[in-house]
């Protein structure tokens, strides 16, 4: 039968049998001689006392279990024997008796080294990932969702903070024995030790002898705080910006690059921009390095910003990647220079052609589409790269235009002026020429196709066709409303009005809508009509015709119309 002691170890109340008490004992005296020339050893006597005291507790049920002598032992294999952890200047080896120590991480709140309540510095610890990376989560999911905030609080509230030495070691996953214990607690009396050594007490004591001095310093301190938080803001937008842009840049030179690796419903287009052939890889490449690289700076200095500690790149690193970024800039800029120079100048091809039209006779104007192309004259394009009848590569482009003028000659006339680039004039006007591009007269009827056609190896270099319709004076004429797509008149002279098959007629300085509604007289282009008309009015009208045989016959009718009556002129319209 063996006498039970009661003892306080850790601030814990234990019952313990005298056996275990006197081995228990002389484990703790031993420690302590141990420790005599270590500094801070109360300190580490506590954090030991309250380690072991943690062990009993996980082992007992109840508070009424007694410890016994193999419980100590089992302790003591843990905790290790005094003589094993004599710290010297270098941490020793750990005897193979420490082989069941725990070493699993414990999940706390490193408050010793976090910037507020050192949620992510210790779920940094836990994880065992830079604590950078957790600050920037959290604050994209404030500034992104709105989140971010709640989910600090909340964690700041269910993570316990690591306080005793045990706790700190539990958090980065070390084993909590004499030797950690020791070496944690020296650690962080040496950091204190470094602090007042380093302070500058003349500094201090002339800024404690005056009120203003100490005001100025708690200034100081507040000042400081607000720019590491402003700076810490800069570099999380930083880090923000650099993540959008890259996403950016990597879609884009992706869309670039892959025309000349994979198939892709962009290869054309790219080609067909490609004037000196520059193989479609190296361009996105060069790009990606020239623009990334620069982005790669950004996102380390918004880290430096966002954790100041964080490593940098190394100077040979450094100088690599600025040489790189010099050699892909001006790789760069030279194959914009020889872009630029492949469309640098522009010329026209003109071709003139008159119209067979009889003074008496109404000019209709139309443009057509080519059903291979396009299903509807609506379907504009101002380029694209596709398959003629033959399967031939062709530049196909809607970039047409359409300007009505006067012309002082008796008969109308067309002119067809074709344009390009090129990287001479000599050069952009040989491309104008081969431009292809069709019309016809049918009767009376002006068909315009509605798209010109160039050969894939020409490249778009800016093909476009503008025509030109000259038209005497009392010519008159007739659009439908696929001429509105193309249309590009001054309405000071020609007002193209959409609603309706309207008939025009060429006077002096304007063309005239002969028909158009009254409320269309925008331009003042409608004959006798003012700007501003209404009352539609139902009144009785005496239609007079001559029949066949020369008979005058009368016939009443009533209508709904507006009258307009200019000076001596008198204008119905149904």
């Amino acid at each position: 039968m063996n006498k039970t002691v009661n003892i306080n170890l850790g601030g814990l109340f234990f019952h313990i049998d005298e056996d275990a008490y006197q081995k228990l004992t002389r484990y703790f005296d031993a420690v302590r001689r141990s420790l005599s020339n270590s500094t801070g050893h109360e300190e580490i006597m506590k954090d030991i006392e309250m380690r072991i005291a943690e062990l009993i507790t996980e082992r007992h049920s109840s508070d009424k279990q007694v410890i016994n002598s193999g419980e100590v032992d089992e302790i003591i294999a843990i905790m290790g024997q005094p003589e094993d952890y004599r710290i010297e200047e270098e941490p020793q080896p750990q005897p193979s008796s420490q082989g069941n120590v725990r070493r699993s991480k414990k999940l706390y709140r490193d408050t010793d080294t976090g910037m507020l309540g050192g949620v992510c510095r210790g779920l940094s610890h836990y994880f065992g990932i830079d604590v950078v990376w957790f600050r920037v989560i959290f604050l994209i999911l404030f500034f992104g969702f709105g989140t971010g905030l709640l989910a600090y609080i909340i964690l700041w509230l269910a993570i316990p903070a690591a306080v005793t030495t045990a706790e700190k070691l539990e958090m980065r996953g070390e084993p909590v024995n004499i030797s950690n214990i020791e070496r944690t607690v020296r650690q962080e009396f040496e950091n204190v030790t470094n602090r007042f050594s380093q302070a500058d007490y003349n500094k201090m004591g002339n800024y404690a002898k005056t009120g203003a001095g100490r005001f100025a310093a708690a200034l100081g301190q507040i000042l400081e705080s607000i720019f590491k938080i402003i700076g810490k803001i800069i570099g999380v937008l930083l880090l923000l910006f650099v993540m959008v842009m890259m996403v950016v840049l990597l879609i884009s030179v992706f869309s670039i690059g892959s025309a000349s690796l994979i198939e892709a419903p962009w290869n054309n287009f790219a080609e067909a921009v490609n004037y000196n052939d520059t193989p479609l890889w190296l361009a996105g490449l060069l790009i990606l390095l020239t623009f990334g690289l620069p982005l790669v700076a950004l996102f380390f200095l918004g880290l430096k910003l966002l954790a100041p500690n964080s490593r940098s790149l190394r100077p040979a690193a450094r100088y690599t990647l600025l040489a790189i970024w010099i050699i892909s800039l001006a790789s760069l800029i030279y194959l914009a220079i020889q872009q630029w120079s492949e469309v640098a100048h522009d010329a026209k091809a003109v071709t003139k052609e008159n119209l067979a039209l009889k003074p008496t006779d109404t000019l209709n104007i139309t443009f057509r589409f080519n059903d291979f192309y396009d299903q509807s004259v609506d379907d504009v394009n101002e380029y694209r790269i596709t398959l003629d009848e033959n399967g031939k590569s062709v530049v196909y482009s809607n970039d047409v235009s359409l300007e009505i003028l006067k012309t002082n000659e008796k008969m109308p006339y067309i002119q067809i002026v074709r344009e390009a680039n090129g990287r001479s004039q000599g050069d952009a006007k040989t491309r104008a020429e081969k431009i292809s591009y069709g019309y016809r007269m049918d009767g009376n009827t002006l068909i315009l196709d509605n798209y010109l056609l160039a050969k894939a190896e020409e490249k778009y270099r800016g093909q476009e066709v503008e025509i030109y319709l000259y038209l005497p004076e009392g010519t008159l004429f007739r659009t439908d409303e696929s001429v509105q797509h193309f249309d590009d008149s001054d309405n000071e002279f020609f007002n193209l009005h959409f609603s309706g098959n309207y008939l025009y007629r060429v006077d002096n300085n304007k063309v005239m809508c002969l028909t158009c509604p009254p409320d269309e007289n925008e331009y003042g282009d409608i004959p006798g009509a003012p700007a501003d008309t209404s009352g539609v009015t139902v009144r009785e009208q005496v239609i007079i015709n001559v029949d066949e045989n020369g008979v005058l016959v009368k016939e009443k009718k009533h209508t709904k119309t507006k009258e307009i009556t200019t000076g001596e002129t008198k204008i119905i319209i149904e």
